[in-house]
């Protein structure tokens, strides 16, 4: 069995993750905190797994002719903090430090723009496709991380991108574990259904 790598931060990128620099971020608003963790799913095309086409959609370098799907995704420009691949390969586009743009028109606790204060995690994966427990395994050591690097985190502040974007946006969908998650952190998650 392969020890699991160290995750800890350097000025705001793990060194242990594979890093993909995206240009789809930008400075977090002026004294913004990092408050609020976000929980996606991925995968180009829906369903397919493995291979660059995330990280081509995530750089801006997307063929739109690869496959009749990415038509759909012509000047889309969005980021990620970090990707776990299937295999719990963790990637890292953005640092923690700036703003990914990952949630679009969202909304948590009353307060919109959730770019401006979360950290948005992508699985790759669909909402119907059970996550691999090497998935979860990575998302736990990534959450500790997280939360040692960023006090102003905390159990009650992991959500999917249903719930802050509902009515819009599904992921990462009913194949989530959110009790896993919450067993995996011994914390109790105050994302319905998590408990």
């Amino acid at each position: 069995m392969s020890k699991k790598p160290d995750l800890h931060f350097s000025d705001g990128w793990i060194p242990a993750a594979r890093q993909v620099h995206s240009p789809n971020s930008n400075r977090r608003p002026e004294g913004a905190l990092v408050e609020l963790i976000v929980i996606h799913n991925i995968s180009l095309p829906p369903g397919d797994y493995g291979g660059g086409f995330i990280e081509a959609l995530f750089t801006n370098q997307l063929d739109p002719h690869a496959h009749p799907y990415f038509q759909t995704l012509i000047g889309l420009q969005v980021s990620a903090h970090f990707l776990v691949r299937r295999t719990g390969e963790l990637l890292q586009f953005v640092s923690t430090e700036d703003r990914a743009w990952h949630a679009g028109q969202s909304r948590w606790c009353g307060r919109e723009n959730c770019n401006d204060f979360s950290l948005g995690i992508e699985l790759e994966g669909t909402d119907d496709d059970l996550y691999t427990d090497a998935q979860y395994d990575q998302l736990k050591g990534l959450i500790e991380a997280l939360w040692c690097c960023y006090p102003s985190l905390s159990p009650e502040a992991i959500v999917g991108h249903c719930d802050i974007a509902p009515g819009r946006k599904t992921d990462p969908g009913p194949a989530f574990d959110w009790q896993r998650l919450a067993k995996d952190l011994g914390a109790t998650l105050a994302r319905p259904g998590s408990k």
